[in-house]
């Protein structure tokens, strides 16, 4: 099977090649980052001239011998020979015991540049943190960007393209599946979903509750987009049967954010310039996956997948996300970059003059010159007269968009 580029992360992996430090790229599973491993091995092998490339891959069973620390560092060094332009890469790390002390020493003896994979954020926030601290960089993995969901089908950009985008979402898999046909659609993310909720939810975390689990993450897909607390989910929970805590909540919603499977976006006070951490919102990686949970058909759901597209392509764009709260108004949210700050409003269409004014009018409340965007699906974008300095825009041009 050819290799589709995805220039956007082979181009920043590549900038941080040789600079003495580990690269890890994290997200979750089946959202692309083994097959960009596959990618940058064909980079360094053809860019580079001599370079030895290792390839440890935990999900082929040839790899079972790779069990620990030291089966990991005996692999490396016996096929790494110091002095060489040497790289080694490997998917999946996580599922070695102890890798960290492996890697720790093949970096202190400068044998090679390492690449990994991982889909946990607890694990890697421990392991890495305590024992690799100040050697490594992190680089997320997203599914695909609509861009890429029109690459890797080789199809037009076009209201229906955008449907379908919105629809099955961007897990890159789904490029050897007919997207018309549900079933398919279905069959495909059930088994993504049921890996990641089994491999690294519930047998990583030792789930025992594992029915609360579940409902909780169809009781979060059916309210992405919407500010709660983890108290008031507990009550949602309890009313359906669930003798749950708050404690048992969030350390249940910790697990589904550690897998990557959700993403979660504080409240930032714009006046007071702050986060609050108490009540957040709650987004899919993919949208596709929240779908699976509440249902391919968009009617009366359109406006939330929109917001979780547009969260996942301002994270994607190396923002940094929170809701923005402005006395009584919400403004969808406020994305930061380094010292550049823009605000999104996300809404499906702007059919009444109440949500002109909602939309807008939250917007012109905010008393800087940053960057502001109302993004809908209207046919027709562009500035109103009433409301200066702030652009309308059609979604699948904000998600071309380099922002």
């Amino acid at each position: 099977m050819n290799l589709i580029p995805r220039p956007h992360y082979i181009d920043h992996i590549v900038r941080l090649l040789d600079k003495d430090v580990m690269l890890f790229l994290i997200g979750q599973r089946r959202v692309g980052k083994s097959y960009l491993l596959r990618l940058l091995k064909e980079w360094l092998t053809a860019n580079i001239e001599g370079a030895n490339v290792v390839y440890i891959n935990k999900e082929y069973e040839i790899s079972d011998e790779i069990s620990d620390a030291a089966s990991l560092y005996r692999y490396a060094a016996d096929r790494l020979p110091e002095g060489g332009r040497n790289y080694l890469l490997i998917d999946e790390v996580q599922d070695i015991d102890n890798y960290e002390n492996a890697l720790r020493s093949l970096h202190a003896e400068s044998r090679c540049q390492i690449i990994a994979t991982g889909s946990n954020a607890y694990v890697f926030s421990t392991e890495l943190g305590t024992r690799l601290a100040g050697r490594y960089i992190e680089i997320p993995v997203y599914s695909l960007s609509y861009r890429e969901f029109l690459d890797f089908r080789g199809i037009e950009d076009s209201d229906r393209s955008i449907l379908d985008y919105l629809r099955v979402g961007g897990l890159p898999g789904l490029m050897h599946f007919d997207i018309s046909d549900e079933s398919q659609v279905r069959d495909y993310l059930y088994g993504v979903y049921n890996t990641v909720m089994l491999q690294d939810v519930i047998a990583r975390e030792g789930i025992r509750n594992v029915r609360f689990i579940k409902n909780l993450c169809v009781y979060t897909a059916d309210n992405i987009g919407k500010l709660f607390s983890i108290r008031n989910i507990g009550n949602v929970m309890k009313a359906q049967g669930e003798n749950v805590t708050p404690g048992l909540t969030a350390s249940y919603l910790d697990y589904l954010r550690n897998a990557f499977l959700l993403r979660e976006v504080p409240r930032y006070d714009i006046h007071g310039k702050k986060l609050f951490e108490s009540i957040c919102k709650y987004y899919f990686s993919d949208n596709g996956l929240r779908n699976l949970l509440c249902g391919f058909n968009l009617r009366g759901s359109i406006e939330k997948v929109i917001e979780n597209v547009i969260y996942i392509h301002l994270l994607r764009s190396g923002y940094e996300v929170s809701v923005g709260i402005l006395r009584a108004s919400e403004i969808d949210f406020v994305a930061t970059r380094g010292s550049s700050t823009l605000y999104v409003q996300a809404t499906y269409l702007l059919a009444s003059a109440e949500t002109v004014e909602r939309e807008f009018g939250n917007l012109a409340a905010i008393r800087d010159n940053y960057p502001k965007y109302v993004v809908s699906m209207d046919p027709v974008s562009g500035e109103l007269s009433e409301y200066p300095g702030i652009h309308h825009i059609h979604l699948r041009d904000f998600l071309f968009s380099d922002l």
